[in-house]
């Protein structure tokens, strides 16, 4: 069983990596959207609903954005270095950044109109406070966005997977 879960981790290390990377930004950029909507909540008061999701959406992207820059940087620098040379393999670093900013694209356009509807119909609704229709909003466009970012993923073959995982999408 030990075995089965190492060669699992190892045979999927990058998809897994760039989901780590995902999460622990996205938690971090949630925990500051959530003090930031409660606090214009209280500042603007209820009749603000539209104002407190957008503003909250633009809070939450810049503190997001860079914590996940810094993450992916810090897990796959080594994937772009030939190991020889100490050179950047730069076709390949351009090839996964097109492939990458395709992926974001349409998947934060989702998550952007899954959650700003989400957390402004929760807001107009009141049974909630807004930490709570953030809370409702974030998570469920954050489990449409996982899904979404994935797959594209997958269909841009982003990541090859196999023996060496640390390749890129090309096996050769």
């Amino acid at each position: 069983m030990k075995k089965a879960v190492k060669e699992f981790f190892r045979k999927y290390r990058d998809i897994l990596l760039l989901n780590k990377s995902i999460a622990v930004s996205g938690i971090i950029s949630f925990v500051i959207g959530m003090i930031f909507t409660e606090s214009y909540a209280g500042f603007a008061g209820p009749e603000s609903s539209i104002e407190n999701s957008i503003y909250t959406l633009v809070v939450g992207y810049a503190s997001y954005l860079p914590i996940f820059a810094y993450l992916f940087y810090r897990d796959n620098k080594d994937r772009y270095v030939d190991p020889y040379s100490s050179t950047i393999n730069s076709h390949k670093l351009i090839r996964d950044i097109r492939k990458l900013f395709a992926a974001f694209s349409v998947s934060e356009a989702v998550f952007i109109v899954t959650k700003t509807y989400i957390h402004f119909h929760q807001l107009e609704l009141g049974y909630l406070e807004p930490y709570q229709a953030y809370f409702v909003a974030e998570l469920i466009a954050w489990i449409v966005y996982f899904v979404s970012m994935n797959s594209i993923l997958k269909a841009v073959k982003m990541y090859w997977v196999g023996e060496n995982s640390r390749r890129l999408s090309d096996p050769s």
